[in-house]
């Protein structure tokens, strides 16, 4: 089935929700400003309680999984890693560099390829090394987050409503604004953006962390169909992960002020994890094969998992074609419920095109640029630094592992004959 595949296509149905409402207008990811209708208030509590920060966790998880199967294939290949490691993270960096002047300043892709040379620094540790440096990195952004924001309940007044009035309708205007004027936007917010990514930095590690050590024990061949161990797993971070986005959503959009807000991220550093392993334990267990039939649910977010980078870029652009003066400058016209409902025919779109496309290619365009940075050559093109073996008339069996199945089929390197 592809279970890394499938996971990463349902991560993108939860970062399209939460870029949208972020694109979408300054009050929008709130439910609106006072006196909103009261389903886009629901809307806004149940998005942070149930979605922010918990889809790019696991979006996180597997970037960690795939630079170990990457390592292995470069290996497989005759290949030595760190120049492709070095190159991709390189191709990052400048795809979400472009993306964040042009479409959304917050972009993640960017710290992703930053992190990326962090995580290959530390890819020599232990399974058990690498989960203690990843509790320890939660704790510490968790202490630091509550310690400053009890700080600020104990020592400012409540914000009055409105108070941000003036800021906020002067970027309104700027992003229904023509081309330039959103552009210009774009990299006033940049700093801001930036210094968001490196406060939360380490959670992100800490994903990057989890699943270096997933993948080091083999974790999704060993357990990714167990559906015993996957219900346990499920059940058990559910609870955690509910409460925590509770706070959370208490803290950010009411009843609790707004000086709360830090105090609701350090309760969603430390329960997000187990809330996105609740959601991809769930969606193993609904997508688990029934015999040798692969769910047709399955195959489609597979094919979007392969293609998620495109998938990303595309949401984006998209997004600021829909809420900026680029196109139909929508920036803060639209309540929290309409833009979900925008969000969920868009996911909609992007799932069939994907499952249509995957029937020619393998990949997306972005995924190709990448893949052709990453390899320094054209993908299909590489070939393994081996002797190849004689040719024989027996079909050559399939590896018995399962990763190397996988990896053969989606690593995008010619086999020598």
């Amino acid at each position: 089935m592809g279970e890394l595949d499938v996971l990463r296509g349902f991560a993108l149905s939860g970062i399209l929700v939460v870029n949208a409402l972020l694109m979408a207008g300054p009050s929008t990811v709130f439910g609106g400003p006072p006196g909103a209708p009261v389903a886009d208030r629901v809307a806004a509590w149940l998005v942070t309680a149930l979605v922010t920060a918990k889809f790019y966790v696991l979006f996180s998880f597997l970037f960690g999984y795939g630079f170990v199967l990457q390592d292995r294939s470069a290996r497989r290949a005759g290949a030595a890693f760190a120049p492709r490691h070095l190159r991709r993270a390189a191709g990052l960096f400048v795809l979400g560099a472009a993306h964040a002047v042009l479409l959304y300043p917050g972009d993640i892709l960017t710290t992703y390829a930053v992190l990326a040379l962090v995580l290959y620094g530390l890819r020599g540790l232990t399974v058990r090394a690498a989960l203690r440096l990843a509790t320890a990195l939660l704790v510490l952004l968790a202490a630091l987050l509550l310690g400053y924001g009890l700080l600020t309940v104990a020592l400012t007044e409540p914000v009055p409503a409105g108070a941000y009035a003036p800021r906020a309708a002067e970027r309104v205007a700027a992003y229904r604004g023509d081309a330039a004027s959103v552009l210009g936007t774009h990299l006033r917010d940049l700093p801001a953006a930036f210094g968001t990514g490196l406060l939360y930095a380490p959670a992100m590690l800490a994903a990057f962390l989890g699943g270096l050590a997933a993948a080091k024990c083999r974790l999704a061949e060993r357990r990714g169909r167990d559906r015993a161990w996957l219900r346990r797993t499920a059940l058990r971070g559910l609870p955690y992960g509910l409460a925590g986005g509770a706070v959370a959503a208490c803290c950010a959009t009411g009843p609790l002020d707004g000086r709360w807000f830090l105090a609701g991220q350090a309760a969603t550093v430390l329960t997000a994890p187990a809330l996105a392993a609740s959601y991809a334990c769930g969606l193993l267990l609904l997508l688990g094969r029934a015999g040798d039939r692969v769910p047709a649910a399955a195959r489609v977010l597979a094919a979007a998992g392969r293609m998620s980078l495109s998938h990303y870029l595309t949401q984006s652009l998209v997004l600021v074609w829909v809420f900026s003066g680029y196109g139909l400058g929508l920036h803060d016209r639209a309540g929290t419920a309409l833009v979900l409902t925008g969000c969920v025919l868009l996911y909609a779109v992007q799932l069939a095109l994907g499952a249509r496309l995957s029937a020619y290619v393998r990949h997306g365009p972005a995924e190709y640029v990448l893949r052709a940075l990453t390899l320094g050559a054209r993908p299909g093109a590489v070939r393994r630094n081996v002797t190849a073996p004689a040719r024989t008339t027996a079909p050559r069996a399939a590896p018995a592992d399962p990763e190397q199945r996988a990896d053969r089929a989606g690593d995008g390197v010619r086999r020598a004959p």
